[in-house]
């Protein structure tokens, strides 16, 4: 007789989402301060556990909302990846399943259910360790600019963190702040509208800087989310990032 498989183990699953955003020329992520144990009075990621009945993006969604406010996600969604069950929470083995939201800024709204406040704060202030992040949160967010850093060399998605329309500058300043590097503004001009398929002039203009006139551009047709699914687009050849030599 073969022998029987283990029992599987049964352990809760929370969501925790990585909200970036860039806010005055820095990248910036949404944090919450916990207002219940484990942790209470220290900042995290926003999150909870997932419902029965829920899908994943659903219970990311709503801890968003119960959270920080912040009903309708603006911006790009995905699933970042999945961290446990074993040793990353006090209360014992909970998996967590981490997603990745690239967005414009946007108002935090109103703190709630076991967050005490909700805000934005400079990624920086994570990584020199003056902020100092709840659970296994500060892994999770390296792994999370890691995506969005290769993101923007592969993928449409800096414009995810601009509005519908925006000039050059502007997404340029979204790269420099999520790369974390200057960029030489006539170098990336040129590849970003000579990208195949990335970008197209809307035919208006704006007041740039020193209010000289600046062109607006949008996502080309092919690089844009439909119904409601995220781009699948490939930047094709890819804005790869400056190395460090």
């Amino acid at each position: 007789m073969p022998e029987s498989h283990p029992a599987p183990q049964r352990f809760p699953v929370t969501v925790d989402v990585v909200a970036l955003t860039v806010r005055n020329g820095e990248l910036n992520v949404l944090l919450i301060t916990r207002l219940i144990e484990p942790y209470r009075g220290k900042l995290a990621l926003p999150g909870g556990f997932v419902l029965a009945g829920e899908d994943l993006q659903e219970a990311a969604g709503r801890e968003l909302a119960e959270e920080t406010g912040v009903e309708h996600l603006p911006g790009h969604l995905e699933q970042l990846g999945s961290y446990g069950p074993k040793g990353r929470d006090p209360r014992g083995d909970i998996l967590t399943v981490a997603h990745l939201l690239l967005a414009p800024d946007f108002p935090v709204l109103a703190a709630g259910s076991d967050a005490e406040q909700a805000a934005w704060y400079p990624v920086r202030d994570i990584q020199s360790g003056e902020l100092q992040l709840a659970f296994d949160h500060a892994q999770i967010l390296e792994d999370a600019l890691e995506r969005a850093k290769s993101k923007l060399e592969y993928s449409p998605l800096g414009a995810a963190f601009c509005g519908e329309e925006f000039t050059i500058a502007q997404l340029r300043a979204v790269y420099e702040a999520v790369w974390g590097t200057r960029l030489d503004p006539r170098n990336f001009h040129r590849k970003a509208t000579g990208t195949p398929g990335f970008l197209e002039e809307t035919g208006r203009m704006t007041a740039g800087d020193a209010g000289r006139p600046a062109a607006l551009f949008r996502l080309a047709p092919a690089a844009r989310p439909t119904a409601g699914q995220p781009t699948r687009a490939v930047l094709n050849p890819p804005l790869m990032r400056p190395r460090e030599s």
